[in-house]
């Protein structure tokens, strides 16, 4: 059976070998993230099996969400030029789908746990998130997830999931949990409204997850807003005052600025009698589609950028976000173990004062107890006697290390917890508190000159990352490309390799 971090360099070998083909500066990307683990698995933030290259998707990712009916299927059906998904006027899927390119037969459905099990994929041991919202979760991981296939050339190159309505979700927590980590993995959001809704405010608390929540983002401007089945509105004698009750919904949740599409599916569209309204309505629809489209199609480039700064972030997060939290967290063990010790030692000193004096064992100054004389008889007696005080002093000190670490532990919990940092910040305490590492000495497992020095260049090297992809990108000279090393080959394999 080979080796955890045998498997981990399997991977890593396999992704490489993808990204020499697709994409050279992401390739040395994976060198960027190998400094990277090397630097967390020293300090306990990463196991010896863990990188993080599977935690991140490495294929541009498009994530499609709303609420139920909203159109999402009918969308990703005319986008690919198939019908791949299931539609109706009622929830017909409760299942986050995972859609990606292959040349076989489309509409073939694997469960959940083709997903889970694969770093190559989003949602990789989405299973642990799910165990965190209820006990039990993360075995039905079948239930929430699936992974669908489809030959349609404009999904090459790209994955997209499709998403269930979360309005009136029995497993609402669990949902929104997958829905937070998709939208944290994606490169592109597209989150759908149903413009037959006759009241967007009966959907705040949906309003209030899918805009509130993400317009503070710092890449919020990878979210775009979409009125689907505007042609439903088109009887109406003022269809643009639906369009505007929306807009004022969504303003209320922060939408104040950003891109906000009026579409319809032209393959299931309503039937419009008015000429005029109807080349109106499909002049914005077609517009609107296009622009959407677009994004998508282009999607390989924000996909790139995000992974350089994925990069970028991991390595400052650790130096300016899990150092602190550690050295504090180091800094409160050491505090508290020094207390705990004096109390203790100083508690049982005093006993033995009390002891030794009130049964006589003073003469003076001099401590002459006759079991003292007695053990002197006896070979090596005495030397027996410091040995056993010896461990007794240490055990007893190495269970107050533990104590007071436990004590700790509820702190670095909450703080990892409210940090949302990639790494273990338990398992890194863990390792700064364990048998082998001072109490009174030394800095923190793993973090020296060394690991410093391996940051600062992993921050460096993305800097001219960033360079080599604003220079496949993008042409200000106007002179002809030699290359475009940002361009994926039309060869270009799936991430199923089929």
């Amino acid at each position: 059976m080979s080796a955890p971090t045998d498997i981990i360099d399997k991977r890593l070998k396999q992704l490489q070998d993808h990204l020499e083909q697709e994409n050279p500066v992401l390739l040395d990307a994976v060198k960027g993230f190998r400094d990277l683990d090397r630097v967390a698995q020293g300090m306990g933030l990463l196991a010896k099996n863990e990188s993080f290259t599977t935690q991140i998707p490495w294929w541009p990712l498009i994530s499609i969400l709303g609420t139920f009916s909203a159109g999402k299927s009918t969308f990703i059906n005319h986008f690919l030029g198939h019908a791949l998904q299931r539609t109706g006027n009622q929830a017909v899927d409760d299942r986050f789908t995972v859609i990606c390119y292959s040349h076989g037969d489309s509409g073939q459905a694997l469960p959940g746990v083709a997903l889970n099990s694969d770093p190559r994929f989003p949602l990789y041991q989405i299973s642990k998130d799910l165990e965190t919202v209820a006990m039990g979760e993360g075995e039905r991981i079948d239930a929430y997830l699936q992974l669908k296939v489809s030959p349609s050339e404009r999904l090459r190159g790209r994955i997209l999931i499709d998403s269930p309505g979360f309005d009136a979700d029995a497993q609402r927590d669990a949902t929104l949990r997958i829905v937070d980590q998709i939208i944290d993995l994606s490169d592109l959001v597209l989150v759908f409204f149903d413009a037959r809704h006759p009241e967007p405010g009966a959907m705040r608390d949906t309003l209030q997850h899918l805009v509130g929540g993400t317009m503070n983002r710092a890449d919020s401007g990878k979210f775009l807003y979409i009125l689907n089945q505007i042609d439903a509105t088109a009887r109406e004698d003022n269809p643009e005052d639906v369009v505007a009750a929306w807009q004022r919904a969504l303003g209320m949740h922060g939408l104040t600025a950003g891109r906000f599409y009026t579409i319809y599916s032209p393959d299931v569209a309503n039937s419009i009698d008015d000429p005029a309204k109807r080349l109106r309505f499909e002049t914005k629809r077609d517009g609107d589609l296009k622009e959407i489209h677009g994004r998508m199609e282009g999607v390989e480039v924000e996909r790139a950028y995000r992974i350089v700064a994925t990069l970028d972030k991991t390595a400052k997060d650790i130096r300016e976000r899990a150092v602190p939290i550690l050295s504090e967290a180091v800094a409160r063990w050491r505090r508290r173990t020094l207390i705990l010790d004096a109390v203790v030692f100083g508690l049982l000193l005093a006993l033995f004062e009390y002891w030794s004096i009130s049964s006589g064992h003073w003469k003076g100054l001099s401590y002459e107890p006759e079991w003292l004389e007695t053990l002197k008889t006896v070979r090596y007696g005495p030397q027996i006697l410091a040995g056993l005080l010896a461990a007794i002093g240490i055990g007893a000190h190495f269970g107050i290390r533990r104590l007071a670490a436990l004590t700790v532990l509820p702190w670095v919990r909450r703080r990892a917890a409210s940090e949302d940092l990639r790494g273990d910040l338990v398992a890194a305490f863990r390792a700064n508190t364990g048998k082998l590492h001072s109490v009174l000495l030394g800095g923190l497992v793993g973090w020296g000159p060394g690991a410093r020095r391996r940051l600062e260049n992993v921050r460096e090297e993305c800097d001219a990352y960033v360079q080599t992809l604003n220079d496949s990108f993008t042409n200000p000279s106007g002179r002809h490309p030699t290359a475009t090393a940002g361009t994926a080959p039309p060869a270009a394999q799936s991430p199923l390799g089929t």
